[in-house]
């Protein structure tokens, strides 16, 4: 079954998160139950879904961010301690999108790398065949959604403090 195609609004988001993180060489991004990812040095730092962010952050600070307006967490059951999503309203202007891109990268040092799943090795992959790259995937139909994206920018751009 195929992917169902981003939105303008989601992939200028994407480039958003992706030129604030253009200066660190330990960034990968790959998609991840149904979330766009964005994981440094190996850990999940930010995610995207619609126009929804996703945050990593202290889960000791829990019950102070679910409080936050414009916030709500990834398991309400709290399961997931410490990964909120933040709604547009709440990244409306550069202070916000900055406040919550620093506290997700503040925190990803102390965060735990959830281990990665072995892969059964079954020897080198067979001739003409490709191993796909991992690192800084891009969505398909990016020129085309790009220039699309340029005639209607996100809101985090058009609200400054």
């Amino acid at each position: 079954m195929p992917a169902r195609p981003l939105s303008d609004e989601t992939l200028h988001l994407i480039d958003a998160v992706r030129g604030a993180f253009a200066h660190r060489s330990d960034v990968d991004e790959r998609t991840m139950f149904g979330c766009y990812c964005f994981f440094v040095d190996g850990k999940l730092c930010i995610g995207i879904k619609g126009e929804d962010l996703l945050v990593r952050l202290p889960p000791d600070r829990h019950g102070t961010l679910q409080e936050m307006q414009n916030t709500r967490e990834l398991s309400p059951g709290g399961g997931m301690q410490g990964y909120f999503w933040v709604e547009p309203n709440g990244y409306t202007t550069r202070a916000q999108w900055n406040y919550w891109l620093e506290e997700a990268l503040a925190y990803n040092p102390l965060a735990k790398a959830s281990p990665r799943k072995k892969k059964p090795t079954t020897g080198p992959p067979a001739a003409g065949k490709q191993v796909p790259a991992r690192s800084r995937a891009k969505p398909k139909n990016t020129a085309t959604k790009a220039t699309a994206a340029a005639k209607k920018k996100h809101n985090i751009f058009e609200a400054d403090d």
